[in-house]
């Protein structure tokens, strides 16, 4: 993180972006495309905003992304993510395992790579925003054989604009994208760029928690997203409430309640639950596909710099 402008504790670790690496084979990526191109999930699982053009989202836990899920579940898909990441990972939730951001071929056009990026960039494939959720990671599913363009741009704490490469196919970019403005621009040369995302939380319930719904509230089935992120939520008051309950017998057999420890952990609780019971927005008050406010929380971030 500060590497590129930012304190080393502005996210849940130090580490800022990876550079690519291998994660799936070229044989286990053409399985995933073979489940991401099935004609029912492009029918019933696709998604568009004013930000993305076309996404994909939700199929995997239901019986269209076995392999997928399966691949991104596996222990050591999330040791070598962990590793990369610097903090020790599991997937937000199943639903969001497997996110897809598609980009179709169009017309070649003249690109310069060395071309700095501006705010007004009409060519992005995913406009300029923060994540909803810690960290991500990218896995490139096309071949990318003579691909010009197509690299992840970040804002740096500075303000300036550092690319980072695209991956080639069955590589993938780990990104603490909850903490950086990104954009991932697009392919150019008449190529389709389709990636895929799944994001990442830190397993320890003792780590903190700085997930929004902002970018995935419009572009989801809410049913699925709420019911899985108040469970896991949850899940996790729940496991620091039993140490808390064990530490507090521990001490009042030893006749030395700490107060100080207790005020502590409940105020922890009552900001974590708040803070969630703010991003469980009434399905009435929220706009399919509306994510300017995303973006324009970039650009705001942008003029304060």
């Amino acid at each position: 993180m500060e590497d590129i402008g930012y304190p080393s504790n502005n996210g849940v670790s130090p580490n800022a972006v990876s550079e690519p690496f291998r994660l799936f084979s070229e044989e286990a990526v053409d399985i995933m495309r073979s489940e991401v191109l099935n004609k029912e999930v492009q029918e019933n699982y696709s998604y568009t905003s004013d930000i993305a053009p076309k996404q994909l989202r939700g199929y995997a836990p239901k019986r269209h992304g076995k392999f997928i899920f399966e691949a991104w579940k596996h222990p050591e898909t999330l040791s070598i993510i962990s590793k990369i990441a610097g903090v020790d990972l599991v997937p937000v939730m199943d639903y969001e395992i497997g996110h897809i951001n598609l980009s179709i071929p169009g017309e070649k056009k003249k690109y310069d790579s060395k071309t700095m990026i501006s705010e007004e960039d009409d060519e992005p494939i995913v406009g300029w925003h923060r994540d909803s959720y810690p960290f991500v990671c990218v896995l490139m599913m096309s071949d990318t054989t003579g691909m010009v363009g197509g690299e992840t741009a970040l804002r740096t704490g500075t303000g300036e604009i550092k690319k980072v490469r695209g991956p080639q196919k069955g590589c993938a970019v780990v990104l603490q994208g909850r903490y950086i403005d990104h954009q991932a621009l697009r392919a150019y040369g008449g190529q389709e760029r389709i990636t895929m995302v799944t994001s990442f939380r830190p397993r320890s319930p003792r780590v903190r928690d700085d997930t929004v719904l902002t970018t995935v509230r419009p572009i989801s089935n809410l049913s699925d997203l709420y019911g899985q992120t108040v469970e896991y939520q949850l899940e996790n008051a729940e496991a620091r409430i039993r140490q808390m309950l064990r530490d507090i017998r521990d001490s009042m057999k030893a006749g030395a309640t700490d107060v100080g420890a207790i005020k502590e952990f409940l105020d922890f609780e009552v900001k974590t639950l708040s803070h969630l019971n703010n991003e469980i927005v009434e399905e009435s008050a929220v706009q399919k596909g509306h994510l300017a406010e995303v973006c324009a929380d970039a650009a705001k971030r942008k003029r304060l710099q």
